[in-house]
Order: structure tokens, then sequence, then C-alpha cells
């Protein structure tokens, strides 16, 4: 009653601090190559796309028995805090049901059972409002299995953006900056700095995300944020890669292929970056691509390969942790990720299972503060190309819910000072 009362009195604003923000169920380890993508064959690990369009959920189960999946989707505000929407508000359908559509795997050594889920579908006709989501999958005993975020929004506010080097002397070769502005001439944006929400975002990478940022002026509809420290990010260095597209041979990346029960890829040595000078390696940002190139349907016939890694840095690690980072696991830290340290080589190593295809990955530190340290192995530079999104949400007078009313892109290659 007084979380009610305190919403009247704030004139519809939204206040969601009483709740607690969801935060994302990560799977176990017998679901593996979890792909959540738009239309597009980017794999965004979290999608961003526009109300209306097809989403699409893959995901494979290694124990391979053809188990029973299920799915439900919620909504929620700006700070993924529960919206106050019931279901039938934003959903033309029902959810809850059975994923139906899943294939087991073809001339594998790893058995997996392949499932698949697109929306919109015979029961979710439609999701109708824009704003952020959870689509969260469960086992038959109604267990959560795994949840991942997704966010759609509505093409009415016009994002403009631009990136720029850090005016911060200290950290002018190491930063990137994100100057935007919102012009919204068909919405009237009430009381901006209090309705107007905006999240940032590096590389598709929602743990990254810097929000709450209040628009320094206005011109006429236009709203202009040219902050520096709090709309800068780390540049961070390009991503490194391996492809196993082909699984019985070596290749540039990878140095050696052993059979087992599966097969066993070792790639070429890495050496720590962070005190090299800056190398352009195109990448894909994290990203990555399931294939095999002897496959008709790579869904179900790309097998799975143990990738062995090892990194050359010069100190022993006390203070923390090293793992691979990527967008193969959406960027999540966990056992299968952290390399250890031999003392017989002096390497750090480490092996994951990796269905064939193609991967970014990158070295992290994991402090023991809990925190995560992009810059630690590969460095910090202003000349990384890094692509990065502008959300813009806005909280109407008297509405119970956030919209995502724009979302605009710009990419680090067309820096500028």
């Amino acid at each position: 009653m007084k979380y009610f009362l305190l919403t009247i009195l704030l004139g519809g604003i939204s206040f969601t601090g009483l709740a607690q923000a969801i935060e994302e169920t990560l799977p176990p380890a017998f679901i593996k190559t979890v792909i959540f993508q738009g239309d597009s064959t980017e794999n965004t690990g979290n999608p961003i796309l526009r109300l209306g369009n097809r989403i699409n959920l893959s995901f494979d189960d290694i124990i391979g028995d053809e188990a029973d999946y299920y799915y439900t989707i919620e909504h929620y505000n700006f700070d993924w805090t529960p919206s106050q929407l019931s279901k039938n508000e934003y959903l033309e359908g029902f959810d809850n049901v059975r994923i139906m559509n899943f294939t087991n795997s073809l001339n594998t050594l790893q058995p997996y059972t392949h499932y698949e889920l697109s929306i919109p579908n015979n029961n979710i006709k439609q999701l109708k409002v824009s704003g952020n989501y959870l689509l969260s999958v469960y086992n038959s005993n109604r267990e959560l299995v795994f949840s991942r975020k997704f966010i759609l929004y509505e093409p009415i506010a016009q994002v403009r953006a631009e990136i720029k080097r850090s005016r911060d002397l200290k950290y002018i070769n190491e930063k990137q900056v994100v100057n935007f502005s919102i012009n919204s001439p068909d919405l009237l944006l009430k009381n901006p700095d209090q309705n107007v929400k905006v999240s940032l975002v590096q590389n598709y990478n929602l743990k990254l995300a810097l929000s709450d940022l209040k628009p320094q002026y206005t011109i006429a509809n236009e709203l202009i944020y040219r902050y520096d420290t709090e709309s800068s990010f780390w540049g961070g260095n390009e991503f490194l890669q391996f492809d196993n597209k082909e699984i019985r041979v070596t290749t540039s990346d990878i140095s050696s292929v052993e059979l087992g029960d599966l097969y066993h890829h070792f790639l070429f040595l890495d050496f720590t970056r962070n005190s090299q000078s800056y190398t352009y390696n195109p990448d894909i940002n994290g990203g990555f691509v399931v294939r095999n190139i002897q496959a008709q349907n790579s869904d179900v016939e790309a097998d799975y390969v143990w990738i062995h890694f090892r990194l050359k840095n010069y100190d022993i690690i006390e203070n923390g942790d090293i793992h691979l980072y990527g967008g193969f696991n959406n960027f999540e830290l966990n056992k299968s990720t952290m390399l250890t340290y031999n003392e017989e080589t002096g390497y750090y190593e480490g092996a994951r299972l990796f269905k064939q295809g193609y991967y970014n990955y990158k070295y992290v530190l994991l402090n023991q503060d809990g925190s995560i340290d992009d810059g630690f192995i590969s460095g910090n530079f202003d000349e990384t190309e890094n692509v990065y999104t502008i959300m813009v949400y806005y909280h109407p007078p008297g509405a119970r819910y956030d919209r995502l009313i724009g979302v605009g892109s710009a990419n680090s290659r067309n820096i500028r000072n």
C-alpha cells in the first residue's frame, strides 16, 4: 500500500528502488552454445531489435536425451526491475509451453540434442510493447535451467553519436568517449531529466553498460549529451580468434590436433599484449559463428572440440585469476573459462569445450573483489575498433512501464579528438 501511494505522489514517475534488479541465470555445464539473435546472423548474446521483428534462440544439450524444455517471457523496466504490466498487456498469446523444435546431432563424436525457438510463433503471436525482456528456459520439473535478456525498441527517437578520445590527457591513449544527442520530433519528451533514461553498451555486452546519464542541455526537442568521464569506456584491444571449421587439420590458429574420445585442438601460444604497441586485427567484437565446412547443416553436424589455450605472462599473478572472455558464453566467467598456472611450462593453461566454428576471445583478469580488468593482459588503446549502442528509454507521465523509443550506434574506427 505504501508503495502504491508513493507512485501516485510521484506523479507517475517510475520508482523501482524497492524492487531488485533481475540477473541472468547461467546455463549448467551440459547446456552449450546458446545463440540468441534477431533475423541477422550477428550473434550479440543479448539481442536488441525492433519491436515486431523475429527473435531466435538455439542451444545444445550434450546429454542428448531429448529432454523437455519450456520457456517463459517477462517484461522489465529500464533498470531490470519487474514492470507493473500483466502478461496479457505485453504478450499476445501464451508462454510456459514446450520447445517443440529439436533435432539430434548427426555424425558427431559428441552426441547432443539441438533446440530451436523462434518468436513470434503459434503460441506467441507478438510482443506488444517495447522495453526490456527476460526469456527463461525450464526443464520438465519446472526448474530454471538458464535465462537471457533481450531488448525491443520503437523507432521513434533519432539518436546520433560519435566516438572521441578522452579529454583527460592521462587516458587520451586508453579510453573512448561516447557523445550523442537524442531528437524526437514526433514525441514530446516531458521532464527529460526524470523521465528519459539512457544506456550505453560496448560491443553488445550489457555487463559493461553505462546508464543514468542526464541530458546536459536541450535545443528545441533535442537532448544533448557531451560528457567525458561519465560516458567513457576503456578502449581494450582487438579480440584474438580461432577457426576450426575443419576438424582434422591444423590452421594458422591451431598448432596441433589430437583425437581421443573427442578431438583436441591446441592453439598457438598467446602473449600478454598490454606493453606492446597496438596492432589492428579484424574481429567481430567478441562474437562467434558455428560452422563445419563439410556439413550441410552445421547446427546439428558441427562437432564439439576441446580447445586448449596457453598464455605467456611474464609475471605470476597472485591477486586474481586469468579467464577467457568473449561472446561464446555471453561474457560470463566461470570454472570453464579459468586458466591455471603450469609451473613446468611457465604458461597459464586451460581447455574448454567449443562447438566447431569461428570464435573471438581474449584474456582478462578477475580481481579478488569480483571486478574484471579487461586491459590487464590485452592492454587499452584508443585506436581499438569497438561498436557502441545507445538505448533511449522514456517513461511518460502516468505510464506503468519504460518504453524504449530509440536506438543508435557508432563505431570507434572513426574516432576523433
